[in-house]
């Protein structure tokens, strides 16, 4: 009933722990787990083709790119696009399911950080409320198949600020909905980054979007602030 779509990149540190995250807290709703490469050089390869039942495809490198590959090759009426280092609730698939029969077609969780820290506590707190500036891809996507291809998946112009064109669409339809559950995402790149650097850096990329930044422009900033 629900296809996991995961891009990633280098992940053979977390991918495993997600993997097993995933087997230990869903029902019995999952079709199907496809990981979508984007060219690790590493031994992410490697980890899925020895994990039974997940699927392995490759697409051209950009997450935009790498989630369309993994909608376009799923099989289930949904899809729940998870990032490498977010880790979904107890039961996550059954709490997905109960949305989409009631009628909500699009949608996440509730999201904290790993890290115990009252900025970083602030920032999770805020995604309880249900409006497009509280919402990030860490945060996770349930879609339905058919909702997602209606509006025509991922725009790839997009290399940085994907998940939030895509929310912002759903937004405009009034097509999203928070489930009040908790999931755990890692605060690794606040850690090596600086919480108060990234943070900045966040809100300006934010800002730019709404005045107006090309993809492209969006894509030039993050590249040259964060490369």
């Amino acid at each position: 009933m629900i296809s996991i779509i995961i891009p990633v990149y280098n992940e053979e540190a977390q991918l495993p722990r997600l993997l097993q995250h995933i087997q230990e807290f869903s029902s019995n709703n999952i079709t199907e787990i496809i990981v979508v490469d984007g060219g690790s050089t590493d031994a992410t390869k490697e980890i899925v083709r020895k994990t039974p039942a997940v699927r392995f495809i490759y697409s051209e490198k950009g997450r935009a790119k790498q989630m369309n590959a993994g909608a376009a090759a799923a099989t289930s009426k949904i899809l729940y696009f998870l990032h490498a280092d977010s880790f979904p609730p107890l039961h996550f698939d059954s709490a997905i399911v109960n949305q989409v029969g009631t009628g909500n077609k699009a949608g996440c969780f509730r999201m904290k950080f790993d890290k115990n820290h009252w900025w970083l506590n602030l920032m999770g707190w805020f995604t309880t409320i249900n409006h497009k500036a509280c919402r990030g891809g860490d945060q996770s996507l349930f879609i339905t198949k058919e909702l997602f291809n209606e509006i025509g998946g991922f725009d790839e112009i997009y290399i940085v600020f994907e998940d939030n064109d895509l929310i912002g669409k759903l937004y405009k339809r009034k097509s999203f909905t928070i489930i009040p559950k908790w999931l755990t995402t890692s605060a690794r790149r606040y850690e090596k980054v600086g919480i108060w650097k990234l943070q900045y850096f966040f809100a300006l990329l934010y800002l730019k979007k709404m005045k107006g930044a090309t993809p492209e422009e969006l894509y030039q900033y993050y590249k040259k602030k964060l490369s």
